[in-house]
């Protein structure tokens, strides 16, 4: 879900869309037990490692390509999410949006593909699925979300790139730019993503991550980092300036795009504060651009450090 506001409070709005694209098909029929070991897929994103356990070697290796370079090397790993693929059954309403909910200490996440499972005291968590893998996919970004909840970052719907060892992100509604600006990005610049950007603390300011969540380029990011200088909202004009925004104005777009899928009221008190935090310590400004290269030098001019 996103952020949104109305008649003055801040709520949690639904933002998750149903995935349909399959990449592996196999015999309808479940998996029990299987006498090879399958190595996991331990992805490393934002800083973190999350093991990805199954027990169907073809789909492990599915998962393995569809987190090329941001894949851990090695078997460490903080946390684990054991998958188990199962035929479409009628225990499965494949029309249900998603249901992200807190019991005991324990999360359920239900979509119309899949029904998980998530322990945050131990760190393990488990996935009932088809054999559709961006399943997995919307499981680990609720699982990002929760994690960076308590740890004062976030996942934002936007585009972000590192220039000259600094990140820059770039947010807006659906038809804003981002597709458009990481298209134009010089060859010495680092897509980070175009689709979600990973924002973590960093001392006294943030940092930005590269994620393997891609929108319309279809292309991941690169799995590295770098301190963050600007956020940028987007909007397409004739000619590339940047403008000031007030503080109000920085924190209700920063929340309308902000990803977070539970309706848990601490969690969500923890993201606001998050939120007021980063609108406190990072630069936001508002970007209009026409779709030139040209633009990256107005961008890259913005907060730039003392020579």
């Amino acid at each position: 879900m996103r952020f949104a506001q109305a008649e003055g409070s801040i709520r949690p709005t639904f933002d998750i869309a149903r995935s349909q694209m399959t990449f592996y098909t196999r015999p309808a029929r479940r998996v029990v037990n299987s006498t090879v070991a399958v190595q996991p897929v331990v992805t490393n994103i934002g800083g973190l490692s999350i093991a990805l356990f199954g027990d169907d070697p073809a789909f492990v290796q599915v998962l393995q390509k569809r987190y090329a370079g941001f894949v851990n090397p090695t078997d460490d790993f903080q946390f684990r999410i054991n998958i188990e693929l199962v035929e479409q059954t009628t225990k499965f309403e494949h029309s249900q949006d998603l249901k992200v909910e807190r019991e005991a200490g324990l999360w359920t996440f239900r979509r119309g593909d899949f029904r998980a499972e998530w322990n945050p005291g131990t760190g393990i968590g488990k996935i009932l699925q088809s054999v559709n893998p961006y399943s997995a996919d919307a499981v680990l970004r609720i699982v990002h979300t929760l994690i960076l909840a308590r740890q004062g970052g976030f996942l934002l719907h936007a585009a972000s790139a590192v220039r000259d060892g600094r990140a820059f992100i770039f947010s807006g509604v659906s038809g804003a730019g981002k597709t458009t600006i990481s298209r134009l990005a010089p060859p010495d610049a680092t897509l980070l993503t175009d689709e979600i950007s990973y924002i973590r603390p960093d001392g006294n300011g943030y940092r930005a991550f590269g994620t393997p969540f891609a929108g319309e380029l279809a292309t991941l990011g690169e799995n590295v980092s770098a301190p963050l200088s600007t956020l940028f909202f987007l909007e397409k004009g004739k000619e590339n300036r940047v403008e000031t925004i007030s503080r109000d104005q920085a924190m209700r777009a920063l929340l309308r795009n902000v990803l977070f899928f539970a309706e848990d009221a601490e969690l969500v008190n923890l993201v606001f504060q998050s939120a007021c935090n980063f609108v406190e310590r990072v630069p936001i400004r508002k970007l209009v651009f026409a779709p030139d290269q040209r633009v990256w030098e107005t961008i890259c001019s913005e907060n730039r450090p003392p020579r």
